[in-house]
């Protein structure tokens, strides 16, 4: 989940970039080019993942012998 916050918002700070748009003064190209990289960095640590604290998916083999 977190990484597809920050594929959008890479893609924001993308399309902000190629127009030259900065909505208020703290939305621009790199503060949103780092709200992508802590996102990413939140994903590859293991938060925002469907499977992180479910068991159920763990043992759905062991449970079907």
């Amino acid at each position: 989940m977190l990484a597809i916050v920050a594929a959008v918002l890479f893609a924001l700070g993308f399309l902000f970039n190629v127009v030259s748009t900065s909505v208020p003064t703290v939305i621009n190209p790199t503060s949103l080019l780092l709200l992508g990289l802590a996102a990413l960095a939140l994903h590859q640590a293991g938060f925002g993942t469907a499977t992180a604290g479910s068991t159920t998916r763990r043992n759905w083999g062991a449970r079907r012998r």
